[in-house]
């Protein structure tokens, strides 16, 4: 296959697939088209995808967590640590998150990032499979990933968001659908990856204070002083994703969390549970 550029991301595409630009003519042909691509390009620039105040505002409304995308109802395996004894005050809760941060926190980041750049959400779709070794928390990452694209659709309407869903109606994995929903929505890849780590680590904030009854204060100052820790990997899946422009998936990160995904099977297996994940 011959190079792609992608004029809205400057990043050379070798054998995915990058999407159009967001922004401009939507009903455009495939990436690579010159005249198209250079349209979808300015039309992004108008748009403003880091104009200030509407992206930003766009950012905010994707990470509320009243987003309707169904995260509440996940702890993204605090609820088995909990039971495990590992997670029982504010400081285990801050070491719990800084792992999750760094493994799959940064591996969502990178592919929500990606997505957001335009990479062929299905070849994604394929690595974060791959990434996911827990029939479990793959189950949870589609089904999450189904639920955002339902509220991503009726928010920000794109023909992209509707290929996928087509293409995956069982549901994508929640980071793919994550990055698209970004795109559809004028924000770029560093947005995407912001509000994937957040993600990760503000689920199991939350949950933890319904579990344990932590103080909230204490739960939300644990993640203040991990803000710089979110930068840092935010800016290293953002990286990633770039690198994965010019040379595939593969650039993707691929940090393994193997306690999560042992815990995540048997916590699916219980009777009675209060999350589920």
């Amino acid at each position: 296959m011959s190079d792609v550029m992608d004029p809205h991301t400057e990043a050379r595409a070798n054998g995915l697939r990058p999407l159009p630009s967001p922004g401009g003519d939507r009903g455009a042909g495939p990436a690579g088209d010159g005249q198209h691509a250079a349209a979808g390009a300015r039309g992004a620039e108008e748009a403003g995808p880091r104009s200030g105040a509407p992206a930003r505002a766009a950012l905010l409304v994707l990470a509320d967590g009243r987003f309707p995308a169904g995260g509440h109802a996940h702890s993204g395996g605090a609820e088995a640590a909990v039971r495990a004894r590992r997670l029982g005050d504010a400081r285990d809760l801050a070491a719990f998150c800084r792992g999750r941060l760094h493994t799959t926190g940064l591996t969502a980041a990178g592919l929500a990032a990606a997505a957001a750049l335009g990479l062929d959400p299905l070849a994604l779709d394929t690595a974060a499979d791959a990434r996911t070794p827990s029939p479990a928390l793959r189950a949870s990452a589609r089904k999450l990933g189904r639920q955002l694209m339902r509220a991503a659709r009726a928010t920000w309407p794109s023909p992209e968001l509707d290929a996928l869903a087509r293409a995956l109606p069982k549901g994508a994995h929640q980071p793919v659908v994550l990055g698209l929903t970004a795109r559809a929505a004028g924000l770029g890849p560093e947005d995407a990856a912001h509000c994937a780590v957040y993600e990760a680590v503000g689920g199991p904030a939350t949950a933890a204070v319904r579990l344990l009854s932590l103080d909230p204060f204490e739960a939300t100052a644990v993640l203040a002083r991990l803000a710089p820790d979110m930068d840092r990997v935010a800016g290293r899946a953002v990286a990633a994703a770039r690198q994965a422009a010019e040379h595939g998936t593969e650039a993707l990160p691929a940090a393994s969390a193997p306690l999560l995904e042992i815990t995540a099977e048997q916590h699916a297996a219980w009777p009675v549970r209060l999350f589920a994940s």
